[in-house]
C-alpha cells in the first residue's frame, strides 16, 4: 500500500508539471515575462486538482498541504522561459503535452471520487472536470480560444478516458491496470483529434418560425 500512495504521488506530481508545462508554453506565445510564466505554470498546474480537493472536501488543498506542488510549478516555468525559444512548434508542443496531462488527470480525478466514497458517475464527473478545468483557466487567462470551444475532441476525450477507469475499477480489475487503461484510452481519442482532426456532430442553426400574423 505504501509503494501505491508513492507511486500515485509521483503521478500527480508528473500531472502537475505537465499541466505546468501548459501554461508556460502558453506564456510563451503571449511573450510575458518570468513572472507571468510562473504565475501560468501554477495557476494551470494545480487548477483541476484545487477544484477536486475543494469539491470532495479535502481541505485544506493538496498545494497549501505541500508546497512541493507549487515549487514544480515554478520549476517548470522557469524551465520553460529559458527554453521555449528554442521549441519552433510551441502550439503543437502545447497541444500535446496537455493531451498527456488531461489522459493522467482523468484517471487520477476518478480514483480519489472513489476513495472518497463517490458513486461511479459522479467519480467520472470528477475525472472529467480535474482534467479539464486547468486547461480551461489557462486559455481563458492567456486569451486562448477555450477548449471548451475547439471543435476537435476534447472533453470526450477525458469522458472516455474517466469511465472505462471506473467500468474496470468497480468490475474487479487492479488498479495499475484500470489507470493505464483509462489514461491511454484518454490520450488515444485525444491524440486522434489531434492527429486526424476528430469531431463529433455539431448543432447547427436554424432560422426560427415567425408567428402567423393576427
Amino acid at each position: 500500500m505504501g509503494l501505491d500512495v508513492s507511486l500515485l504521488q509521483a503521478l500527480d506530481s508528473i500531472g502537475v508539471v505537465v499541466f505546468a508545462v501548459t501554461g508556460a508554453l502558453a506564456a510563451s506565445r503571449k511573450e510575458l515575462d518570468l513572472v507571468g510564466f510562473v504565475f501560468l505554470a501554477a495557476i494551470t498546474g494545480v487548477g483541476g486538482g484545487t477544484l477536486r480537493d475543494v469539491i470532495l472536501g479535502e481541505t485544506p488543498v493538496f498545494w497549501i498541504r505541500e508546497p512541493q506542488p507549487v515549487i514544480l510549478c515554478a520549476l517548470s516555468g522557469v524551465a520553460v522561459f529559458f527554453v521555449a525559444p528554442f521549441v519552433e512548434y510551441r502550439y503543437q508542443a502545447l497541444l500535446w503535452a496537455d493531451a498527456i496531462g488531461i489522459s493522467g488527470y482523468c484517471v487520477m480525478g476518478a480514483s480519489r471520487a472513489l476513495d472518497a466514497g463517490a458513486s461511479p458517475v459522479s467519480a467520472v464527473v470528477m475525472g472529467v472536470m480535474t482534467a479539464s478545468f486547468g486547461g480551461i483557466i489557462r486559455d481563458v487567462i492567456a486569451g486562448e480560444p477555450s477548449v471548451l470551444l475547439r471543435k476537435e475532441i476534447y472533453v470526450t476525450a477525458t469522458l472516455v478516458g474517466a469511465t472505462l477507469f471506473v467500468l474496470a475499477d468497480r468490475s474487479g480489475m487492479p488498479f495499475w491496470p484500470a489507470a493505464f487503461l483509462g489514461g491511454f484510452a484518454a490520450f488515444g481519442v485525444r491524440a486522434g483529434a489531434l492527429r486526424f482532426g476528430w469531431t463529433l456532430p455539431t448543432y447547427r442553426s436554424r432560422p426560427g418560425r415567425e408567428f402567423p400574423p393576427r
